[in-house]
Parts: structure tokens; sequence; C-alpha cells
């Protein structure tokens, strides 16, 4: 991203066509919305915003990374009941809220947040979602028997929570990995903090006494994902935000609460980069709701008079 000589107004972008040339593309207003890890990264390569120290506590950019904390219960029912999760649709299930947010009294846990537990398969796909009980082989002819005799008699809740970010998890350059260009990649420091374990130990307990109560199980078991030390190589979730926060002080946030750049006011950065948090829920309604009100803002306000909004 480019800036005029007093750092104040982007003037465009400049970027790698498919040939590999150079192109410098003029703009007059820019609109950075390129996932929260590209967000960061663009930021951070073109000097935008102060890098954050999490020695210091000081610096913007990278700061407040969070991602989802989860985990996975199965009820293992009897044969004669036939879950069918080949016919299953993320969006078919029935979920309860009773341990999200503020839903249930946190005193005596020693944690905040919560999450969502969730009844529903999304596809029954063959590698990702064959569950198989506890002290199954890995391999083998004892795995695929297992797999042949559990495949339609296992039910799934799914155990999504909060991430709370904390001063250590962060977002900044990598000090030795490039691209091909010969630019940094972005580096992740994470693991789950002690509120979140204890957060999502909590509400697994709690999806396990629903697994024991239903009706034809013979047994449950678990995974938790959100233990230390955060493991990348297991899927959990694509959920990640912060690193470009929203705030009312540019001390301790990168854009405002029109999602406009303090340093840059023809600037704007979209997405969930922008989110303190990570809250229970999966988030793409709230980021439509402030995408749309970031355009009607832009449409109605900043182009009758280019400037900062607040």
């Amino acid at each position: 991203m480019n800036r005029d000589s007093t750092g104040k107004k982007a003037t465009g972008v400049t970027y790698y066509d498919a040939a590999g040339r150079e192109v410098f593309q003029p703009a007059s207003l820019v609109v950075l919305s390129m996932f929260p890890f590209n967000n960061v990264r663009m930021l951070l390569l073109s000097k935008i915003g102060k890098p954050y120290d999490p020695q210091t506590g000081t610096g913007v950019v990278g700061r407040n990374y969070s991602y989802q904390t989860t985990s996975n219960v199965w009820s293992w029912f009897d044969e004669d009941v036939n879950i069918n999760p080949f016919m299953g649709s993320g969006a078919v299930g029935t979920m309860i809220d009773d341990f999200s947010g503020d839903n249930f009294d946190h005193g005596p846990y020693g944690f905040i947040g919560g999450s969502y537990i969730l009844a529903a398969w999304t596809g029954g796909r063959p590698v990702e979602q064959n569950p198989v009980p506890p002290g199954t082989p890995a391999w083998g002819k004892g795995w695929k028997d297992a797999v042949r005799k559990h495949y339609g008699h296992v039910g799934q809740m799914l155990i999504h929570g909060t991430s709370m970010s904390t001063r250590g998890n962060y977002l900044d350059l990598d000090p030795t990995y490039r691209d091909a260009w010969g630019l940094p990649l972005l580096r992740m420091t994470f693991d789950f903090p002690e509120n979140d374990v204890r957060m999502i130990r909590f509400c697994t307990d709690r999806a396990l006494e629903i697994g024991k109560g239903m009706p034809g199980s013979k047994g449950v078991s678990s995974k938790i994902y959100g233990e230390r030390p955060f493991d990348v190589a297991i899927y959990q979730s694509t959920h990640n935000a912060g690193g470009a926060i929203m705030g009312t002080d540019p001390s301790t946030s990168v854009v405002n609460k029109y999602q406009q750049s303090w340093d840059l006011s023809n600037l704007f950065v979209l997405g969930a980069s922008g989110f303190p948090q990570n809250g229970t829920y999966n988030y793409t309604n709230t980021l439509m709701a402030l995408n749309l009100h970031t355009a009607d803002v832009i449409r109605n306000r900043y182009l009758k008079s280019p400037g900062p909004l607040v």
C-alpha cells in the first residue's frame, strides 16, 4: 500500500500481475478486505500503524489476535438407532445457548465466556467425520471394522467457545520466512489462555452429560481441542479474529467504529481483524452488518467530505 509524502493519505496499491510485472494502481480511497491475517500482514508490510510489542504492551497492529476454543462430544448408540450422517448439513441441527456468554452464573468456575452446544453433522465426510470409540486402533483392520460398525450409529455435538485476547497472543512479521517476492510472511504467536481452557472443559462436561442422557446412548467420548499446547495440525476452526481491532483510542486500536484507519483517513480495513475478542458464535452476520454500516457511511458522509469520521 502506498502513501503520499505526508504519510497521512493512501495513494493506491502496488501489486504483481500474472506476468510478474509490478503495477501501481492509484486510488483516492482504499478498502483493505483480505481476511484477518492478510489485513494485518498488509498493514505491517506497508508500515501503517505501530506494530504491537508484547513485551511493553504498546503498539496496535497485530494485538488482540483471537481464535475459537472448541471440542467435540460423541454419543455411541445401539445399532438400531440410525443417525444417517451423510444426510447432514451444518445449518440443520439443534443448538442450546445455556452455556454461552453470560447466560449462566460464572462465579464458581473461574472463567469468563462460554460456548454453544450444537448437535449437527456437516455431511458425514469419510475421513474428517469418521469418529470411532476410544481404544480403536488408529489404522488397519481394527479401525476399518470400527468404522463399519459405528458410522451410522454415532451422534456428534460441537462445542464452539469464546477466545479471549491476551497480551501474549499476537501477530507480527516473521523474521525468517519469506514469500516468493522476498516479503516476510505473517507469524502467529498463540496458545490457549487458562481462562479458555477452563471454559472449554466446563462446557464439554455439560455436553457429555447431555450425551449420556440421550435415549439409546450406550457411551460417550470427547476430544477437546482447546488444550495446551495449541496444535495447528488438527483442524478446529477458520474463525480467526483481531490484529487490526476497532476502538475509541488510537493508542490501542487500528480503526474506529466505522472501520476507518486512525492513521490514513482514506483507508478502511474491513473484516474480523477488527474484532477485539472472538465471541461464541461464528460472526458472518456481524461482519455483514458492520460492512453495510461502513459502506453507508462512506457513501453518505465520507465521499461528501473526505477526512476522519470521528
